[in-house]
This record gives C-alpha cells, structure tokens and sequence, in this order.
C-alpha cells in the first residue's frame, strides 16, 4: 500500500512540494482538490506533477463500495481501502446538521462483548488521512463543493484513543482553516475508557466532546461485557473525566447501553445516579443494536424512557438516544461483518 497524502496538513504538504521543486501554489491547487474529496488523478494541475504523486501516493485511499439506506434518511457505508481491508460509516441527518460516524481502525481489540467491530479483532489502525477521507468521501457525495458533513462522531469500528496519534492528527486536519474546518466542539470522540489516553487528549487543546462508554455502574458489571475495565476503574474514569473537564470546560457524556437483565433496572439506576450526580456530565442512553453473534437482548423503549426518568429525578442530566438505521445494521460492525461472511 502507497502513502495517503490526505496524511498531510497544509503546511506539511507545501513543504513536500516545495521540496520536490514546484511551485508554491500549486500546494494549494493539490489541497483544496483533495478537500473537495477528489482523487489525486482529477486534480486540475499538470499531467507530470499527478504521475510522480501517483507512483507514491494512494488515487483513492477510501471509496465507498455498497451503501444502505434507511426508511428514517440514514445512510450507512461499506467503505474500501486501498489494502482491501473494509470499514464502515453513518450518515444521519438531524435538524441541526448532519452528522457523520467514522472509524478509526480496521476491526477493534476491545473485546465489548455487545459490539460487533470486535468480532474479528484488530487488524489495523487507519492513518489519519483514512479517517480524513472518509469525511471528504462523503461530503463530496452530499454537498459537492458545499460543506454537507457539520458534525463528526468518532464512533464508528475501532477505538479512537488505541490509534491515539493518528486520531488527534485527524482532528487537527479536519478542524483546520482551509480545509473543510469542521469545529473541535462539533466532533465527539467516543471511547471505551483507556485513563492515560484522556489525560493525554486533555492536554492537546482540542475542546472535542469526550464520550466514554460506561454501560454498568460496578466494576464487576462493567468487567462482564467490557474487558477494559479489568483494567481502568471506574473511579479512575472519573478522576480522568474531571481532569478532561478542568482542562477544556467541556462537559463530557456517558453513554449507557440498555441491556435487558444486565443493566437496566431501577437498582441501576439509582446506583447510577450516586455514582454521577453532582458531576458536570450528561448520560446518554442507547436502545442496543443486538448483533446476531452475541446472545444479549435489547430493553424494550419502555424500560429505556422509564430508565431516563429515573435518572432525571434523580438529577441527571438524561436523554434516550433516537435510534437510527437500525433496520439496515446501524450499529458499528455489522455491516463489515455481514461483508466478510458473504452475506
């Protein structure tokens, strides 16, 4: 596999075609044809310039290779790399802009049992340009030359913080001036829960929105479908969620995942409310998406709204997340799985 030059900021580019003895400008000829999604080969600069690029350089490091659409508007997308490795994506629209899900690895290594990007394990980490072009991807598909992607979830198969580096490099590249510029405080970066790591993207001045996986109120519930947690208490997630919150201001969002006969009862509940109130946070309830592989069972919409209730009388901050796409396999995993099997 060549190099992604979507890799590139602007200013590490122009230092790459400086030094290849071209002309300044015609960084950003290459730069804003790349922005608007376009493969090197359909960039308007001269034929010699696109050949060398070519012999080092990926024409398309993401394309997309089979799309579901769903009766609620939502898309979700099979995308292909240059390795033949596959990924997947969302796109949902909402009345305040749409929002797009991206993955950050090919599979993922966490292991929680009721996501199916694990199903495979990890088989690599996506550099930051594959990230990167899957929002260019996309954008180009919806908006042209317009910006149609507003919003980015770091939510898609893989755990952002385990490819740390290439993570924070792509949020850099898609929030800068130039670019499509895509505001830190419009993407939300969703993770599992590895403490070194948001202390580390505490420090890096990105006020993205920090979104940690709790799903159980114990260590030994957490320990049950999580395997992080054998590792990070939840007592160490919320000294690292206090820091992220000194340190950016931001408030950060706990996403819980209602399991029928695990985690879904009034007993949560009220531990759930000890463990959080009083805390700058917001907890954001999810219906699962049951992945054929795994025996667990979704709460029913009625437990899942009785749930929020408890929780705001308690005096949290609660919302059940609207569920979309899930008539086409919504949940992170399951399309890249079904492609891998055949189906």
């Amino acid at each position: 596999m060549k190099s992604v030059l979507q890799d590139l900021s602007y200013s590490e580019l122009e230092n790459s075609i400086l030094s290849a003895g071209e002309k300044k400008f015609r960084a950003k000829q290459l730069y804003e044809g790349l922005m608007q999604g376009k493969k090197i080969s359909q960039i308007n600069v001269p034929q010699t310039l696109r050949a060398e690029l070519l012999k080092s350089y990926e024409d398309e490091p993401v394309k997309i290779i089979k799309t579901l659409t769903s009766s609620d508007g939502t898309e979700k997308y099979l995308f292909g790399l240059a390795d033949g490795n596959v990924i997947e994506g969302v796109f949902m629209k909402y009345k305040y802009g749409n929002t797009q899900c991206v993955s950050t690895q090919v599979g993922c290594r966490m292991g929680c049992k009721f996501c199916a990007s694990t199903l495979g394990g990890l088989v690599r980490n996506l550099t930051a340009g594959e990230i990167l072009s899957q929002v260019l991807t996309v954008n180009a598909l919806h908006g042209g030359t317009g910006r149609a992607v507003t919003n980015i979830v770091l939510m898609g198969s893989g755990e952002p913080l385990d490819n740390y580096d290439n993570t924070v490099k792509f949020i850099r590249n898609v929030s800068a001036e130039g670019g499509i510029n895509i505001s830190p405080r419009n993407i939300s970066l969703s993770t599992c829960g590895i403490v070194p790591k948001i202390y580390a993207l505490a420090d890096e001045g990105l006020p993205v929105n920090l979104t940690v996986s709790l799903h159980q109120t114990t260590d030994e519930g957490r320990a049950r479908t999580m395997p992080i947690a054998k590792k990070y208490s939840i007592a160490q997630i919320l000294e690292a969620c206090a820091y992220y919150f000194e340190k950016t201001g931001r408030r950060y969002i706990f996403e819980y995942t209602l399991i029928d006969g695990e985690n879904s009862g009034k007993e949560h509940a009220e531990r759930l409310v000890k463990l959080l109130k009083g805390r700058p946070c917001h907890v954001n309830l999810i219906r699962l998406n049951e992945v054929k592989e795994r025996a667990l069972k979704s709460a029913e919409d009625r437990q899942a709204y009785a749930f929020a209730s408890m929780l705001e009388k308690g005096g949290l901050s609660a919302t059940v997340r609207r569920s979309a796409g899930a008539d086409i396999g919504g949940a992170c995993g399951q399309l890249r799985a079904n492609y891998i099997n055949g189906n």
